[in-house]
């Protein structure tokens, strides 16, 4: 935290009653969000669910996000940010029951409840993102940030192995009821916030709304190229790693322990960035954050070349500290930077294209792996995660993150 010159001293975020419910809330829904794949995956090996079904309730969630977050943006700044994580939470946690109850009965039913799910964790995405601006003062946002996501990595971490032990004495139906409770917490812990002006005037259209959106993300060059960036690093090389990881780990090594060690070693990592991002504030700090992001080229190269697993672990921690090194800044710029009445439809944007191109990234790894071979594969996503940061650096503001004409 910043030190505090006038000699007072204020709490921690964390220690302040709205962002620590804020805080609560975001770790529930991440820990819904984990769980969900995971319990459903358990429903396979119980027989309650086929793997197409499984593939099919994915897809259908998948779905709903994508569709759900340029939509949560607009609404988000509409009406109170507040209200929107209510009702997505709300929505989340009624279709999770319905999901329920269609195990081993009716996948139609599942993916539709599924698909309700997804439209419930994406609409709160960018709304959660703006309520951080909201109850958070400006020079404390990047150790709430970090703070937000040092609890995502623990459950990544935790998630998998926390559901498998319940798993032990239950059965998946009773786990994603538990889901339910999470998201019925998510929706009702949050407080604070308060109107915006623009949810009191006279309201434009969705349509011409979203296009305000798109106007005041291009006002910032630097988050248009930072964002490009990211996008390339997620729907290329986050893609290929998610699917040539297990092969390398059972062709190259012969045992599941280098993915299992692989993905540990980056949830290690990320959470070793956290910390550091709660209290590290570089100067250029745009720059370190997409060299940060550029480090996930580390990831595919350990994996192109016939290397020991302890430099495949030692490149992933390495990745997850780099990932950890961008999102904080990141988040904490575009929270500063973007007008505060369209917050939610960039930080939409964000979420969107981040996450929406990876499904595509996923379908066409497996085909270019058996087309060029997968070390190819593996080297060319590498040099583009290396050099579309690079660029991103060139953009104008990207060295601090900063939009140089000023808000407006």
């Amino acid at each position: 935290m910043t030190p505090n010159t006038t000699g007072d001293r204020r709490p921690t975020p964390l220690l302040r009653p709205d962002f620590l419910r804020l805080w609560c809330a975001t770790t529930a829904s991440g820990l819904a969000t984990w769980a969900m794949p995971f319990i459903l995956g358990l429903a396979v090996l119980h027989g309650s669910l086929s793997a197409v079904g499984l593939g099919l309730v994915l897809a259908t969630r998948t779905a709903g996000f994508l569709v759900a977050v340029p939509l949560g943006g607009l609404l988000a700044d509409r009406h109170s940010r507040r209200g929107v994580v209510l009702w997505s939470g709300l929505a989340a946690a009624v279709a999770t029951p319905v999901l329920a109850a269609g195990l081993g009965t009716s996948v139609t039913l599942m993916a539709v409840a599924a698909a309700v799910v997804g439209v419930g964790q994406g609409a709160c995405r960018p709304a959660f993102q703006a309520m951080t601006a909201e109850v958070v003062a400006v020079e404390d946002r990047q150790q709430a940030n970090a703070a937000l996501t040092f609890s995502v990595r623990v459950v990544t971490l935790l998630a998998p192995g926390l559901t498998a032990l319940a798993a032990t004495v239950t059965g998946p139906g009773v786990l994603l009821l538990v889901t339910a409770g999470l998201w019925l917490a998510a929706a009702l812990l949050p407080r604070g916030g308060s109107a915006l002006p623009g949810t009191v005037r006279e309201r434009a259209p969705f349509h011409t709304e979203f296009v305000e959106g798109l106007v005041e993300a291009r006002r910032h060059p630097w988050f248009l190229a930072g964002l490009a960036a990211l996008t390339t690093v997620i729907a290329l090389g986050y893609s290929a790693t998610n699917v040539l990881l297990p092969l390398v780990s059972r062709d190259h090594y012969g045992t599941e322990a280098v993915l299992a060690g692989a993905l540990t070693a980056y949830t290690a990592g990320a959470l070793v960035g956290a910390l550091l991002m709660a209290r590290w504030k570089p100067r250029a700090q745009g720059w370190w954050a997409l060299f940060g992001l550029g480090l996930y080229a580390l990831a595919p190269l350990s994996l192109a070349f016939p290397v020991g697993a302890v430099v495949v672990f030692a490149a992933y921690a390495v990745v997850g500290l780099g990932v950890e090194l961008f999102n904080v800044p990141w988040f904490t710029a575009a929270q500063r930077e973007v007008a505060p009445d369209k917050l939610a439809r960039v930080s939409s944007l964000d979420f969107l294209f981040a996450y929406g191109f990876a499904p595509v990234g996923l379908a066409l790894i497996a085909p270019a792996a058996q087309a060029f071979g997968p070390e190819a594969v593996l080297l060319g996503t590498a040099v583009l995660c290396a050099v579309v940061p690079a660029l991103a650096a060139l953009a104008p503001g990207a060295r601090d993150f900063r939009t140089r004409h000023g808000r407006g």
